[in-house]
């Protein structure tokens, strides 16, 4: 099987391109070419292929061999591939996932894409749809308070950001009482703070206080992919607030451990820092594998990541 390892940041995947190859068990050769001693190495597998609803579909697998719905990484580094690989001569393409078809604009450097901007559309704060378990009663009461505190969409909003004016397309108010925005989650035998959110793909992310970079997540890090209350696992975004445009974020994705970069997830990290009045609506998000940009206007709005995308080596492999 001829492939090209490519990563986003650091999130690296093993790329097949299936106009050419035949992948028969992908589930199997996720595992194989995921695993850094006996196989290629990667946090992956992603099979590019036709689509009859955009110009591409991505099949995207985790390590462990589970169907993932979307990675932001992962797209960029398909929109990468398409173009440099002469599949496509258009710097603005859509690609089709699990998660919906999705939008790229390409920027494009001595004829190699370097920068990819992606539409990665609205987030999903429902809990139902994440999806989360109900919250409890009194967990209710904690976002419906904070939900017709003067109409805000945050959670515990800093005094400044309680004067500002809430977006015209911001969520109506039973969506409000509904979102599991800073509802507390005992894992590991501690009770954090969590914000919920799916794009594409559930994210629960918790604000700390303490240096994330001295956080344990090998250990931590399966309290809460396995927690019950997420019924499709769960990944989780640790962050810290650095000011009011950056945040710093570590991952422990589903199905593949500790990553050096998530896209969704800092997509939702961006949102829920938002949605608790701790950033303003374009941020930096710093992850162990670089940074990216992340914009969201609220409410319905798309949500906007730009990111580089690197080619590392192509190969061929045995399966």
């Amino acid at each position: 099987m001829k492939f090209t390892k490519m990563h986003g940041i650091g999130n690296d995947y093993v790329y097949v391109n299936c106009f050419s190859e035949e992948v028969a068990c992908p589930e199997e050769t996720a595992k194989f070419v995921s695993d850094r001693h006996f196989g290629v190495g990667s946090d992956g597998l992603i099979l590019i292929k036709p689509s009859e609803k955009a110009d591409f579909e991505m099949a995207m697998y985790n390590a462990d061999g589970s169907r993932g719905e979307m990675c932001g990484n992962g797209i960029r580094c398909v929109a990468k591939y398409v173009y440099d690989y002469g599949l496509t001569d258009k710097t603005r393409i859509q690609v089709e996932t699990l998660a919906g078809v999705k939008e790229l604009d390409l920027t494009v450097e001595n004829g190699k894409v370097s920068l990819v901007k992606v539409n990665m559309g609205s987030p999903e704060l429902s809990p139902s749809k994440i999806p989360v378990l109900p919250v409890s009663a009194e967990e209710n009461q904690i976002v419906q308070s904070a939900a017709e505190n003067s109409g805000r969409t945050a959670v515990n909003v800093p005094q400044e950001a309680e004067k500002r004016e809430m977006a015209d397309n911001a969520p109506q108010e039973a969506e409000k009482r509904e979102m599991a925005v800073n509802v507390p989650l005992e894992a590991d035998g501690k009770t954090y703070q969590m914000t919920c959110v799916s794009m594409g793909n559930p994210h629960c992310v918790i604000f700390m206080e303490e240096d994330i970079r001295e956080l344990d997540l090998e250990k931590i890090g399966p309290s809460f992919e396995n927690h019950p209350r997420f019924p499709k696992r769960i990944n989780t975004e640790f962050v810290n607030v650095i000011d009011r445009h950056t945040l710093r974020m570590r991952v422990w994705e589903r199905g593949s451990g500790e990553t050096l970069a998530c896209g969704t997830g800092a997509c939702a990290t961006a949102v829920a820092a938002i949605l608790n009045g701790k950033t303003e609506h374009d941020v930096t998000v710093q992850l162990l594998g670089g940074d990216l940009q992340i914009c969201w206007n609220g409410g319905r709005e798309p949500v906007y990541m730009t990111g580089p995308a690197a080619t590392v080596f192509d190969g061929e492999v045995m399966i």
